[in-house]
Protein backbone atom coordinates (compact mmCIF):
# COMPACT_ATOMS: atom_id res chain seq x y z
CA UNK A 1 0.00 0.00 0.00
CA UNK A 2 1.45 3.37 -1.03
CA UNK A 3 -0.71 5.93 0.81
CA UNK A 4 -2.91 5.85 3.90
CA UNK A 5 -5.46 8.68 4.00
CA UNK A 6 -6.57 9.44 7.56
CA UNK A 7 -9.90 11.18 8.23
CA UNK A 8 -11.19 11.74 11.78
CA UNK A 9 -14.89 12.65 11.96
CA UNK A 10 -17.19 13.86 14.73
CA UNK A 11 -20.93 14.31 14.23
CA UNK A 12 -20.39 14.60 10.46
CA UNK A 13 -22.73 16.49 8.19
CA UNK A 14 -23.07 16.43 4.39
CA UNK A 15 -19.55 17.82 4.00
CA UNK A 16 -18.15 14.38 4.90
CA UNK A 17 -19.67 12.96 1.71
CA UNK A 18 -18.00 15.77 -0.27
CA UNK A 19 -14.70 14.84 1.34
CA UNK A 20 -15.08 11.13 0.55
CA UNK A 21 -16.36 11.85 -2.97
CA UNK A 22 -13.17 13.81 -3.64
CA UNK A 23 -11.23 10.65 -2.76
CA UNK A 24 -13.39 8.50 -5.02
CA UNK A 25 -12.51 10.94 -7.84
CA UNK A 26 -8.72 10.58 -7.40
CA UNK A 27 -6.56 9.89 -10.46
CA UNK A 28 -4.22 7.85 -8.24
CA UNK A 29 -4.76 4.10 -8.64
CA UNK A 30 -7.42 2.94 -6.18
CA UNK A 31 -5.42 -0.16 -5.30
CA UNK A 32 -2.54 2.02 -4.11
CA UNK A 33 -4.29 3.95 -1.37
CA UNK A 34 -6.52 3.24 1.59
CA UNK A 35 -8.83 5.53 3.54
CA UNK A 36 -9.02 5.16 7.32
CA UNK A 37 -12.18 6.87 8.56
CA UNK A 38 -12.51 7.19 12.33
CA UNK A 39 -15.84 8.19 13.87
CA UNK A 40 -15.26 9.50 17.38
CA UNK A 41 -17.55 10.53 20.23
CA UNK A 42 -21.25 10.39 19.42
CA UNK A 43 -21.79 7.25 17.28
CA UNK A 44 -25.45 7.26 16.20
CA UNK A 45 -27.04 8.12 13.83
CA UNK A 46 -23.68 8.83 12.19
CA UNK A 47 -22.51 5.21 12.26
CA UNK A 48 -25.55 4.14 10.21
CA UNK A 49 -25.20 7.02 7.75
CA UNK A 50 -21.53 6.23 7.18
CA UNK A 51 -22.35 2.54 6.79
CA UNK A 52 -24.86 3.37 4.05
CA UNK A 53 -22.25 5.44 2.19
CA UNK A 54 -19.64 2.70 2.47
CA UNK A 55 -22.07 0.09 1.15
CA UNK A 56 -22.91 2.31 -1.82
CA UNK A 57 -19.23 2.95 -2.66
CA UNK A 58 -17.57 -0.30 -1.56
CA UNK A 59 -16.23 -1.10 -5.02
CA UNK A 60 -15.00 2.43 -5.75
CA UNK A 61 -12.52 2.96 -2.94
CA UNK A 62 -10.76 1.09 -0.12
CA UNK A 63 -12.30 2.52 3.07
CA UNK A 64 -11.68 1.07 6.52
CA UNK A 65 -14.11 2.31 9.14
CA UNK A 66 -13.24 2.60 12.83
CA UNK A 67 -15.27 3.96 15.70
CA UNK A 68 -14.59 5.03 19.26
CA UNK A 69 -16.78 6.52 21.96
CA UNK A 70 -13.82 8.64 23.06
CA UNK A 71 -14.17 12.02 21.40
CA UNK A 72 -11.21 13.99 20.12
CA UNK A 73 -9.36 14.37 16.84
CA UNK A 74 -6.03 13.28 18.37
CA UNK A 75 -7.28 9.92 19.61
CA UNK A 76 -9.06 9.33 16.29
CA UNK A 77 -5.91 10.06 14.28
CA UNK A 78 -3.86 7.84 16.58
CA UNK A 79 -6.24 4.92 16.01
CA UNK A 80 -5.80 5.36 12.27
CA UNK A 81 -2.01 5.66 12.53
CA UNK A 82 -1.88 2.41 14.50
CA UNK A 83 -3.76 0.66 11.68
CA UNK A 84 -2.24 2.39 8.64
CA UNK A 85 -0.45 0.19 6.10
CA UNK A 86 0.72 2.81 3.61
CA UNK A 87 4.32 3.86 3.03
CA UNK A 88 3.07 7.43 3.34
CA UNK A 89 0.33 9.12 5.33
CA UNK A 90 -1.83 12.12 4.53
CA UNK A 91 -4.39 13.68 6.86
CA UNK A 92 -7.66 15.26 5.73
CA UNK A 93 -10.24 16.91 7.98
CA UNK A 94 -13.76 15.65 7.41
CA UNK A 95 -15.10 19.03 6.24
CA UNK A 96 -12.34 19.58 3.68
CA UNK A 97 -11.73 18.08 0.25
CA UNK A 98 -8.95 17.62 -2.30
CA UNK A 99 -8.38 18.10 -6.02
CA UNK A 100 -8.56 15.02 -8.33
CA UNK A 101 -4.78 14.72 -8.79
CA UNK A 102 -3.92 15.49 -5.15
CA UNK A 103 -2.64 12.05 -4.13
CA UNK A 104 -0.90 11.41 -7.44
CA UNK A 105 0.87 14.78 -7.39
CA UNK A 106 2.03 14.40 -3.79
CA UNK A 107 3.23 10.83 -4.22
CA UNK A 108 5.21 11.75 -7.35
CA UNK A 109 7.48 14.01 -5.28
CA UNK A 110 7.47 11.97 -2.07
CA UNK A 111 10.60 10.50 -0.51
CA UNK A 112 11.25 8.84 2.88
CA UNK A 113 13.02 11.81 4.47
CA UNK A 114 11.02 14.71 3.02
CA UNK A 115 7.54 16.16 3.49
CA UNK A 116 5.65 17.21 0.36
CA UNK A 117 3.34 20.17 1.00
CA UNK A 118 0.39 20.97 -1.26
CA UNK A 119 -1.24 24.09 -2.57
CA UNK A 120 -4.13 25.27 -0.36
CA UNK A 121 -7.33 27.17 -1.05
CA UNK A 122 -9.89 28.18 1.56
CA UNK A 123 -13.62 28.37 0.92
CA UNK A 124 -16.70 29.22 2.93
CA UNK A 125 -19.57 26.83 3.47
CA UNK A 126 -22.13 26.81 0.64
CA UNK A 127 -19.83 28.81 -1.62
CA UNK A 128 -17.65 27.84 -4.58
CA UNK A 129 -15.55 30.96 -4.18
CA UNK A 130 -12.03 30.27 -2.91
CA UNK A 131 -9.46 32.50 -1.28
CA UNK A 132 -5.90 32.22 -0.08
CA UNK A 133 -5.01 31.55 3.55
CA UNK A 134 -1.61 31.85 5.26
CA UNK A 135 -0.40 28.48 3.93
CA UNK A 136 -1.51 29.37 0.40
CA UNK A 137 0.35 32.69 0.65
CA UNK A 138 3.52 30.87 1.72
CA UNK A 139 3.08 28.38 -1.13
CA UNK A 140 2.76 31.16 -3.73
CA UNK A 141 5.79 32.94 -2.34
CA UNK A 142 8.05 29.88 -2.35
CA UNK A 143 6.84 27.72 -5.26
CA UNK A 144 9.22 29.34 -7.75
CA UNK A 145 12.30 28.68 -5.63
CA UNK A 146 12.60 25.22 -7.25
CA UNK A 147 14.55 23.84 -4.32
CA UNK A 148 13.71 21.95 -1.12
CA UNK A 149 13.09 24.08 1.97
CA UNK A 150 14.61 23.59 5.39
CA UNK A 151 12.19 23.00 8.26
CA UNK A 152 12.86 26.58 9.40
CA UNK A 153 12.24 28.20 6.00
CA UNK A 154 9.19 26.03 5.42
CA UNK A 155 7.87 26.46 8.97
CA UNK A 156 4.43 27.70 7.86
CA UNK A 157 3.84 24.29 6.29
CA UNK A 158 4.62 22.66 9.66
CA UNK A 159 1.73 24.17 11.59
CA UNK A 160 -0.85 21.67 10.33
CA UNK A 161 -0.70 17.92 9.73
CA UNK A 162 -3.04 18.33 6.75
CA UNK A 163 -2.13 19.65 3.27
CA UNK A 164 0.85 17.31 2.86
CA UNK A 165 2.15 13.77 2.58
CA UNK A 166 4.45 12.34 5.25
CA UNK A 167 6.54 9.18 5.21
CA UNK A 168 5.79 6.69 7.97
CA UNK A 169 9.57 6.48 8.38
CA UNK A 170 9.40 10.08 9.62
CA UNK A 171 6.37 9.51 11.86
CA UNK A 172 7.53 6.18 13.32
CA UNK A 173 5.93 5.86 16.78
CA UNK A 174 5.11 9.58 17.27
CA UNK A 175 1.42 10.13 18.00
CA UNK A 176 -0.89 13.10 18.60
CA UNK A 177 -1.12 14.34 22.19
CA UNK A 178 -4.60 13.47 23.45
CA UNK A 179 -4.24 15.99 26.29
CA UNK A 180 -4.29 18.88 23.82
CA UNK A 181 -7.57 20.12 22.34
CA UNK A 182 -5.98 23.04 20.47
CA UNK A 183 -2.50 23.10 18.96
CA UNK A 184 -2.22 19.30 18.72
CA UNK A 185 -1.33 19.59 15.02
CA UNK A 186 1.59 21.95 15.60
CA UNK A 187 2.98 19.86 18.45
CA UNK A 188 2.78 16.67 16.38
CA UNK A 189 4.58 18.33 13.46
CA UNK A 190 7.21 19.75 15.81
CA UNK A 191 7.83 16.28 17.27
CA UNK A 192 8.43 14.71 13.85
CA UNK A 193 10.43 17.70 12.57
CA UNK A 194 13.75 16.22 13.75
CA UNK A 195 13.31 13.42 11.19
CA UNK A 196 12.47 15.79 8.31
CA UNK A 197 15.39 16.48 5.97
CA UNK A 198 13.50 19.06 3.91
CA UNK A 199 10.10 20.26 2.69
CA UNK A 200 9.23 19.97 -1.00
CA UNK A 201 6.32 21.83 -2.60
CA UNK A 202 3.94 19.91 -4.85
CA UNK A 203 2.74 21.01 -8.27
CA UNK A 204 0.03 23.67 -8.03
CA UNK A 205 -2.60 21.18 -9.24
CA UNK A 206 -2.43 19.37 -5.89
CA UNK A 207 -4.96 21.48 -3.99
CA UNK A 208 -6.22 21.01 -0.46
CA UNK A 209 -9.56 22.82 -0.12
CA UNK A 210 -9.99 24.01 3.46
CA UNK A 211 -13.55 24.77 4.54
CA UNK A 212 -14.00 27.84 6.74
CA UNK A 213 -16.72 27.37 9.36
CA UNK A 214 -17.62 29.85 12.10
CA UNK A 215 -18.18 27.08 14.64
CA UNK A 216 -14.93 25.19 14.13
CA UNK A 217 -12.64 24.84 17.17
CA UNK A 218 -9.86 26.95 15.64
CA UNK A 219 -12.23 29.89 15.05
CA UNK A 220 -14.09 29.98 18.38
CA UNK A 221 -13.05 32.80 20.72
CA UNK A 222 -11.62 31.37 23.95
CA UNK A 223 -11.99 32.93 27.44
CA UNK A 224 -8.70 34.42 28.61
CA UNK A 225 -8.14 31.90 31.45
CA UNK A 226 -8.77 28.97 29.13
CA UNK A 227 -6.48 30.53 26.54
CA UNK A 228 -3.71 30.94 29.15
CA UNK A 229 -4.07 27.28 30.11
CA UNK A 230 -3.80 26.21 26.46
CA UNK A 231 -0.71 28.36 25.88
CA UNK A 232 0.98 27.06 29.04
CA UNK A 233 0.46 23.47 27.90
CA UNK A 234 1.93 24.27 24.47
CA UNK A 235 4.93 26.06 25.95
CA UNK A 236 5.73 23.05 28.15
CA UNK A 237 5.66 20.78 25.10
CA UNK A 238 7.86 23.04 22.98
CA UNK A 239 10.46 23.92 25.62
CA UNK A 240 11.17 20.21 26.07
CA UNK A 241 12.20 20.17 22.40
CA UNK A 242 14.91 22.80 22.83
CA UNK A 243 17.61 20.17 22.42
CA UNK A 244 20.30 19.60 19.75
CA UNK A 245 18.27 16.80 18.12
CA UNK A 246 15.73 19.38 16.97
CA UNK A 247 16.05 22.45 14.74
CA UNK A 248 16.16 24.96 17.60
CA UNK A 249 15.35 28.09 15.50
CA UNK A 250 12.24 26.27 14.22
CA UNK A 251 11.14 25.22 17.73
CA UNK A 252 11.70 28.83 18.84
CA UNK A 253 9.17 29.96 16.22
CA UNK A 254 6.64 27.51 17.71
CA UNK A 255 7.18 29.07 21.14
CA UNK A 256 6.68 32.58 19.73
CA UNK A 257 3.52 31.43 17.90
CA UNK A 258 2.13 29.99 21.15
CA UNK A 259 2.78 33.26 22.99
CA UNK A 260 1.08 35.22 20.21
CA UNK A 261 -2.09 33.22 20.82
CA UNK A 262 -2.55 35.27 23.99
CA UNK A 263 -2.64 38.50 21.98
CA UNK A 264 -5.23 37.27 19.49
CA UNK A 265 -9.00 37.58 19.88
Amino acid sequence: MKISVIIPTYKPKAYLWECLDSLVAQTFAKKDFEVLLVLNGCLEPYRSEIGAYLEKNKYKINIYFFETEISGVSNARNIALDNAKGEYVTFIDDDDKISPSYLEDLYTKASPNNIVASNVKAFYNNSNKTENDYIASAYKKLINKNSPLSVFKGRKFMSSSCCKIISRRIIQDVRFDTNLKIGEDSVFMAKISKKVKSIVLSDSSAIYYRRLRAGSASRVKQPILKKCNIVCKLLKKYTKMLTPSYNIPFIATRIVAALLKLARN
